[in-house]
């Protein structure tokens, strides 16, 4: 019984939402205006964009796969966006160009990553620059920072009397989905079969292809929405937007408990971990630290969180062999043989 107990108590999501309290409850505490009204509602803006891109990060990472050029598919789709704007086209048909761009970019890198079987670490890599270039190309070095006063009161506004901006409304809308897709449908457990083991899974008649393809389109996608909050909270549209934000991306992942190696996390621990990052920037910039030094401190973190996740997998198969050893009470397990 203490075991059983033990196992449910010692499990990363309750580690990490206890250290999500102790940092919240020492900001409030030592970190002037952290409380205040305002602040939180910039915090949680601030946190908008990285909140819709876990949700698909979550999923390609589970899946055994990542993408890394989704700072630079939102980056593209504001530039596109923000031209269409530009040039006269309404907010309905900018967003729309905008979901296409971001749609066929994800698709590229599903064709590249399904269709040839290239490593998608060096394919998003590749699309990184890519992406980010085809911008520039666009637009150059300049940027559109003319919007309608809908649109730009969409990106400072909140929603009614509540410190929640409308900007983090794309993801309320959209987490419960993935939520339910991934924790609570057969497409969920079809996605941790492909990260577990590829090989089995397609044995067993699952597509992997194509649901690695479709992830790959769903995270372009939602990237594109990412980019027009993104442009609505800066009212500004630049090839350089969002530079960085995918480091922010997979470390909220990996830190919620997803593993690197596929098959495991759920997105319960990426919302608990996206609080924890979007606080800890919070707490930097309220302390005058710049954002070269917060990247610097989310990069030491991400490297933290995997030496953590990867000796917490060792402790965890430790404990499992102590468990079966001692109901079958074999010695050899590390256990004791029953008299």
């Amino acid at each position: 019984m203490k075991i059983s107990l033990l196992e449910r108590l010692a499990t990363w999501e309750n580690f990490l939402c206890a250290l999500t309290v102790g940092a919240l409850t020492y900001a409030t505490l030592a970190v002037p205006n952290f409380v205040t009204t305002f602040n939180l509602s910039q915090a949680i803006a601030g946190a908008s964009e990285r909140a819709l891109i876990a949700l698909p990060m979550t999923l390609l990472i589970i899946a055994r796969e990542i993408d890394i050029s989704v700072a630079s598919v939102l980056a593209l789709c504001s530039v596109v966006f923000g031209v269409a704007i530009r040039d006269g086209a309404p907010i309905q048909i900018a967003i729309v160009l905008a979901m296409l761009t971001g749609a066929a970019a994800g698709m590229i890198n599903g064709i590249l990553v399904t269709w040839l079987g290239l490593p998608s670490l060096v394919v998003t890599l590749g699309a990184m620059a890519m992406f980010r270039g085809i911008g520039y190309i666009i637009l150059g070095s300049g940027s559109v920072n003319e919007f309608p006063d809908a649109f730009t009161d969409f990106g400072i506004n909140t929603i009614g009397h509540t410190p929640l901006p409308w900007t983090i409304a794309p993801f309320l809308l959209l987490a419960p989905i993935f939520i339910v897709v991934l924790q609570r449908s057969s497409l969920g457990r079809r996605i941790y079969a492909i990260g577990a083991n590829p090989d089995a899974a397609r044995y067993a008649g699952v597509k992997v292809d194509k649901i690695r393809l479709s992830l790959f389109v769903v995270s372009g996608l939602i990237c594109s929405i990412a980019g027009v909050v993104f442009t609505a909270r800066l009212a500004n549209a630049r090839a350089d937007n969002a530079v960085g934000l995918e480091l922010d991306v997979i470390t909220i992942a990996l830190l919620g408990g997803v593993s690197v190696f596929g098959g495991r996390g759920k997105l319960t621990g990426v919302f608990v971990a996206l609080i924890l990052i979007a606080s800890l920037r919070n707490v930097l910039g309220l302390s005058q630290i710049g954002g070269d030094a917060q990247g610097t401190v989310i990069g030491m973190l991400l490297i933290v969180s995997l030496l953590i996740s990867a000796t917490a997998e060792r402790f965890y198969d430790a404990l499992q062999s102590i468990l079966v050893s001692r109901k079958t009470g074999d010695p050899s397990q590390g256990g004791r043989r029953n008299p």
